[in-house]
C-alpha cells in the first residue's frame, strides 16, 4: 500500500510517500480502506520530536491521529463490523496512523460514520470533535444559561466547541481573527471578538467557562474575564501560568482520551445536523508535507486540514 512515512524526526521534509506492506488483519479487528485522514498540530509536534517524552514512537512512523474510510475485511472475531461499513477511526500517536491507504483497527477504535457525512467531514470531525466535547462537556461541564468564551473559535477544535456549547444552551462568545468573524458567527457564536482589532478583556461580560485553545498571553488575560468560581479549561498550546488562586477560579486541563463513547456522541450530533464538521484545506496524500507545513505555519485558521487518500 501507499503511505506517508518518516524515518527520522524533523520538519515536513522528512515525510515521504512510500510503498509499505499492508497491515495484517487482526483476528478481532478490521482493515479499513482509508479515504481521508486528518492533519492535527499534534501530528506535527510528534513528527518534530517535541513530544518524545509523552509519545515514544517507533520509527519509521506513519502519522495521522484519525480518519474515515470503508471496512474492507473483518477478522473472524470481529462480529461488530463487516465489509462495506463506513467508519471513522482513531489511532494513538505511538501507533501507525491514518496517512495510508489501509489501517487496521479494533472494536473500540472505530465508530459508524453517519450516511449524511462525507469521508472528508468524518476525518475533520473525529479527533477535533472529541477534543471539543471533552473541553466543553466533560471538563467545563457547560450547562444551559452559562456564559462561555472560546479562544480560537475558527479552528478545528474551536469551531466545534462553539457549536457544542451553543447546543448545550450556553451564551457563547468566541475570539478569532477579523477575517474569520463572519465565519465564526455563522457557527452560532452570540458574540465574535476579533483579536486583531479588539481586546476581549475590554468587554463587560464575565464568563462561567473559558475554553482556551491558545495559551500564553491570551490565557493570562483570560482570568480577568472569568466570574468568581468560574472555570478555565485549556488544551496544551503556548505555555501557561496557573493564576487560579489569585483570581478565585479553577483551572482544568482538558485531558484527551479515546473512549469511543465520546466519539459516538459527537457523531450522533453530526448525524442530526446539530454539529457541522468544518473541513479546511484538502491535500492529496502525496502532498502530506505541504499539509504539515500549512498546519505548522499557523496561517490556516478555519477547520481541520485533511488528506484525501482515495
Amino acid at each position: 500500500m501507499k503511505a506517508v512515512q518518516y524515518a527520522r524526526y524533523g520538519g515536513p521534509e522528512v515525510l515521504a510517500l512510500v510503498d509499505v506492506a499492508d497491515p495484517p488483519l487482526p483476528d478481532d479487528g478490521v482493515l479499513i480502506a482509508v479515504h481521508a485522514a486528518g492533519v492535527a498540530p499534534g501530528d506535527c509536534k510528534v513528527r518534530q520530536g517535541e513530544l518524545q517524552h509523552m509519545f515514544p514512537v517507533k520509527l519509521p512512523k506513519i502519522p495521522g491521529r484519525d480518519g474515515a474510510g470503508i471496512v474492507v475485511a473483518a477478522g473472524a472475531a470481529a462480529g461488530y463490523a463487516r465489509p462495506g461499513d463506513r467508519v471513522c477511526f482513531i489511532a494513538q500517536h505511538v501507533e501507525q496512523g491514518g496517512a495510508a491507504e489501509l489501517i487496521a483497527r479494533r472494536r473500540r477504535e472505530i465508530a459508524a460514520l453517519p450516511a449524511t457525512l462525507s469521508f472528508l467531514e468524518g476525518a475533520a470531525l473525529a479527533h477535533a470533535g472529541v477534543c471539543a466535547w471533552i473541553g466543553i462537556v466533560e471538563t467545563g461541564a457547560v450547562e444551559p444559561g452559562m456564559k462561555v468564551l472560546v479562544h480560537g473559535g475558527g479552528g478545528a477544535i474551536g469551531s466545534l466547541a462553539v457549536q457544542i456549547a451553543k447546543h448545550r444552551g450556553a451564551e457563547v462568545a468566541a475570539t478569532t481573527r477579523s477575517s474569520n468573524a463572519d465565519y465564526v458567527a455563522g457557527l452560532g457564536a452570540d458574540r465574535v471578538i476579533a483579536y486583531d482589532r479588539d481586546d476581549f478583556t475590554a468587554h463587560p461580560d464575565r464568563y462561567d467557562v473559558v475554553f482556551d485553545l491558545v495559551g500564553g498571553d491570551a490565557h493570562r488575560r483570560s482570568y480577568r474575564v472569568l466570574k468568581p468560581g468560574g472555570t478555565m479549561v485549556y488544551l496544551i498550546a503556548a505555555p501557561i501560568e496557573d493564576l487560579s488562586a489569585e483570581f478565585g477560579v479553577s483551572v482544568k486541563r482538558a485531558v484527551i482520551h479515546d473512549r469511543i463513547e465520546t466519539l459516538e456522541a459527537v457523531l450522533a450530533l453530526a448525524a442530526k445536523g446539530i454539529l457541522r464538521p468544518q473541513v479546511g484545506k484538502v491535500f492529496p496524500l502525496a502532498d502530506a508535507a505541504d499539509a504539515h507545513r500549512l498546519v505548522e505555519s499557523g496561517a490556516h485558521t478555519r477547520g481541520r486540514v485533511v488528506l484525501q487518500v482515495r
